[in-house]
C-alpha cells in the first residue's frame, strides 16, 4: 500500500530542472564569453588570482554541470502556479527598418536588403545589378522574389527598355528628373509606385511586386509583376447547385474580389483593404455597398479587423473565430461560402463580405439563422419548387437532431405513444440484443462518424465508395451479428441521410454534435430530457447575436420582412431589405417592377416615374388610347349630328 501511494505522488509531481527557464540553451549561451565559456563575473574574479591550472579545470567543469544538475521534484499543483507567474518572452521578430528612407548609395542599399532578407542564404530573393543607359550611366538594382513573380513581364516590360531604350533620350524630357523620366518613358507596366521609404520598398516586394532602385537617387519603383501559379475558376465544392453559376472563388485575392465586381457593376461598391498578421501580412477586403450598408455595421467590422493582433493570418476560417462575438453557441454566427453570386446577394441586401488572401471562402456579417438553411438555387427556381425543397430542408434539420433521441425515449420509457403492433415488433428485435438502446445507438452513430470521416480524408476516387459499401457491410453485419436490431439501422441511416441535406458546413458540425446531447438527454429523461433540450436551443438561439444583430432575426425579434424565411414568395415580392440591418436605403425594387402586368397594376397601383423608358411608353399608349376614344367619340357625335341634321333638314 506504501508503494502504491509512493508511485501515485511520483505520478503527480514534475522534475522542475527540465522544465524550469534556466535550463535553455539560450541562457547559457548569453552567460558565456569566448571559447573558455566563462562570464564576465567569472573573469573578473579570475583576474586578480594567480593563474591554476588544476583549479581552472575544476573550476569549468563545475560551471559545465551546474546547468544540468537536478532538483527536487515539486508537486504539480505547485509548479503551475510557478509557470503561471512567468513571462511570456517573445523573440525571432522580423528586422524592422522603421521608417528609414532609402539610401542613396546601392552599396548601403544592398547592405540593408542582405540584413533584412538574409542574403546571400535566402535563395529566393533575386537581386539583378544592371547599368541604366542615362544620359550619364548609372547602377541600378532590380529586386524581387522568385516564384511570386512573372518573369516574361521583367524581361520584357522593365529590363529590356531599361538595358535597350535608355540610351535614346527625347528632347522633350531635358529638363525632367531621372527617376521621373524613368518612370514616364522607360517602365510601360500598368501599376508603377514610387516609393521613397524602405519599409514601403520591402511590402512591395513581399507582394509580388519588382523593385527598382537607381543609384544616386534616392528612391525606388515597385513595378506590378504579380505572377504566382493560382487555381483557375472551378464549381463550387460544398455548395453545388443545378441551375445557377458554375463558379466558385479561388485562392487568388484579386480574382476573387473581380468574380464579386463583375457581378456587382456599380459604383458605389467599396473595397477597403485592410492588412493583417504581423508575419503573414495578409490582406484582408472589406466589401460593402455605399449608401446601402449600415454605417455602424462597417465601422464595426474594419474596428475587428484593425483590432487584431495576431502572427499569422492562414485562412478565413480563423478570421471568423477571431471576429465573430463570444462563442455562446453551437451555431455559427458567421456565414462562410465560396460562392460569388450568393456573396453579391448579401451585399446588395446591406451586409458587409469579407475576403482574404490566399482562402477561396468569403465571410459575410452578420448573419440570420435562417440564412443557413437557405441555398443560392432557391431564388433561381419558381417559388413552389423553391419553398417546397426548403420545407425538406427544415424537416431534415428535425430529423437529423432529434431522431435517435425519440427513438430512445420511445423505446426505454415512452412504449405506449406507438401502435401495439409496432411496439411489439420493436421488443421482439431486440431479443437477441444484448446492448441496452443507449449502447446501442452510439455505436451505430460513432460509425457513422468514423465512415464520414474516412470518406472525406481518403483519396477521392474510393471516397464515396469507401462511404457506401461501409455503411453496408458494417449495418449487415451488426444486424446478423445480433449487436444492433435491424430498426435501429433504419434510424440511424435516416438522420444520416437528413444530416446531409443541410446546405451549410458550420452548421452540419453543430447537428452532428447537439445529435449527442439529445441522445444523453433522451437517454437519462425520455420525452421530457427531449423537451428540455428543445427550450434551451431554443433559448440559446434567441439570446446569441451577430455583430449586435440577433440571431432569429427576423422572426424573433419579429421585424417585417420579404416573404423570403421558411417559404419563398415569388421573385416580384422581394421588395424590402431587411429591416434588422437598419441599410441607408430599405427599398431594394419598387413595388410595381413588373409594369407590363395588368394583374399588379390593377392590385397594387403606383404612379411612373418620370424619365423612365417604361413609364414614357405606358403614358404614350395612355394617350394613344385617350385619342382613339376621343376619335371614337367624335365620330359618334358626328354620325348622330348627321342624323340629327338629317331630321332637322
Amino acid at each position: 500500500m506504501l508503494d502504491f501511494r509512493r508511485w501515485v505522488k511520483r505520478l503527480f509531481t514534475v522534475d522542475d530542472s527540465i522544465l524550469d527557464a534556466t535550463f535553455s540553451l539560450g541562457e547559457r549561451e548569453n552567460g558565456m564569453k569566448g571559447p573558455g565559456g566563462g562570464s564576465e563575473g567569472d573573469e573578473k574574479k579570475s583576474a586578480g588570482k594567480p593563474d591554476k591550472p588544476n583549479e581552472a579545470r575544476d573550476d569549468d567543469r563545475d560551471d559545465e554541470q551546474k546547468p544540468l544538475s537536478l532538483q527536487k521534484p515539486i508537486p504539480l499543483s505547485e509548479w503551475a502556479k510557478k509557470e503561471g507567474k512567468r513571462e511570456v518572452v517573445r523573440g525571432g521578430s522580423e528586422p524592422d527598418a522603421g521608417d528609414d528612407p532609402i539610401p542613396v548609395s546601392l552599396d548601403s542599399l544592398e547592405d540593408m536588403l542582405n540584413k533584412t532578407f538574409t542574403l546571400p542564404q535566402n535563395k529566393d530573393i533575386i537581386v539583378r545589378h544592371l547599368t541604366i543607359g542615362l544620359p550619364e550611366p548609372r547602377r541600378a538594382l532590380l529586386v524581387f522574389v522568385d516564384g511570386m513573380v512573372d518573369k516574361v513581364v521583367i524581361n520584357n516590360f522593365i529590363l529590356e527598355p531599361l538595358m535597350l531604350l535608355a540610351s535614346v533620350r527625347p528632347d522633350t524630357d531635358s529638363g525632367t528628373k531621372d527617376m521621373e523620366r524613368v518612370l514616364r518613358t522607360l517602365v510601360p507596366g500598368n501599376q508603377v509606385e514610387r516609393v521613397s521609404k524602405f519599409r514601403n520598398a520591402v511590402k512591395q516586394l513581399l507582394m509580388g511586386n519588382s523593385v527598382l532602385f537607381i543609384e544616386g537617387l534616392g528612391e525606388g519603383l515597385a513595378v506590378e509583376t504579380k505572377g504566382w501559379d493560382t487555381r483557375s475558376v472551378s464549381d463550387p465544392k460544398s455548395e453545388q447547385v443545378i441551375r445557377g453559376p458554375h463558379e466558385a472563388f479561388t485562392e487568388n485575392f484579386r480574382t476573387n474580389t473581380g468574380l464579386i465586381r463583375a457581378r456587382l457593376r456599380s459604383s458605389r461598391l467599396v473595397t477597403e483593404i485592410i492588412q493583417v498578421g504581423q508575419t503573414t501580412k495578409n490582406d484582408v477586403a472589406v466589401m460593402y455597398l455605399k449608401g446601402v450598408a449600415n454605417p455602424k455595421l462597417v465601422e464595426e467590422v474594419k474596428r475587428r479587423v484593425n483590432g487584431l493582433s495576431l502572427d499569422a493570418l492562414i485562412d478565413s476560417g480563423l478570421l471568423e473565430q477571431y471576429l465573430e462575438d463570444p462563442p455562446t453557441t453551437l451555431f455559427p454566427k458567421i456565414l462562410s461560402t465560396e460562392r460569388p453570386d450568393r456573396v453579391v446577394a448579401f451585399l446588395v441586401e446591406g451586409h458587409v463580405a469579407l475576403l482574404v488572401s490566399g482562402s477561396p471562402y468569403a465571410l459575410v456579417v452578420p448573419l440570420s439563422f435562417w440564412s443557413l438553411l437557405h441555398t443560392p438555387e432557391d431564388a433561381y427556381l419558381r417559388w413552389p419548387f423553391g419553398s417546397f425543397i426548403r420545407v425538406i430542408r427544415f424537416v431534415s434539420l428535425l430529423i437529423a437532431v432529434l431522431l435517435p433521441g425519440l427513438y430512445i425515449g420511445v423505446v426505454n420509457y415512452h412504449p405506449e405513444m406507438i401502435p401495439t403492433d409496432l411496439m411489439m415488433a420493436i421488443a421482439a428485435s431486440r431479443e437477441t440484443v444484448p446492448f441496452p438502446v443507449i449502447g446501442e445507438v452510439l455505436l451505430m452513430e460513432l460509425a457513422i462518424e468514423l465512415i464520414r470521416e474516412a470518406g472525406i480524408r481518403i483519396p477521392s476516387v474510393i471516397g464515396p465508395t469507401i462511404g457506401i459499401v461501409g455503411a453496408l457491410i458494417l449495418g449487415q453485419a451488426a444486424v446478423q451479428a445480433g449487436i444492433i436490431s435491424p430498426l435501429l439501422v433504419i434510424v440511424v441511416a435516416v438522420t444520416a441521410l437528413a444530416s446531409f441535406t443541410t446546405p451549410n458546413y458550420n452548421l452540419s458540425f453543430a447537428v452532428r454534435v447537439m445529435r449527442f446531447f439529445f441522445i444523453a438527454l433522451a437517454a437519462a429523461f425520455g420525452f421530457y430530457g427531449v423537451t428540455l433540450g428543445l427550450a434551451a436551443v431554443l433559448g440559446n438561439l434567441v439570446s446569441a447575436k451577430s455583430f449586435g444583430v440577433p440571431l432569429m432575426s427576423p422572426v424573433a425579434p419579429h421585424r417585417h420582412s420579404n416573404p423570403d424565411i421558411v417559404l419563398r414568395g415569388q421573385a416580384y415580392e422581394q421588395e424590402l431589405r431587411p429591416e434588422y440591418l437598419r441599410t441607408g436605403d430599405s427599398r431594394m425594387q419598387e413595388p410595381i417592377n413588373r409594369r407590363w402586368d395588368a394583374w399588379s397594376q390593377a392590385i397594387r397601383p403606383q404612379p411612373a416615374k418620370e424619365g423612365s423608358r417604361v413609364d414614357d411608353t405606358g403614358a404614350n399608349r395612355r394617350k394613344d388610347d385617350s385619342g382613339a376614344r376621343g376619335q371614337g367619340q367624335d365620330r359618334g357625335n358626328g354620325e348622330s349630328g348627321g342624323e340629327g341634321g338629317g331630321k332637322d333638314s
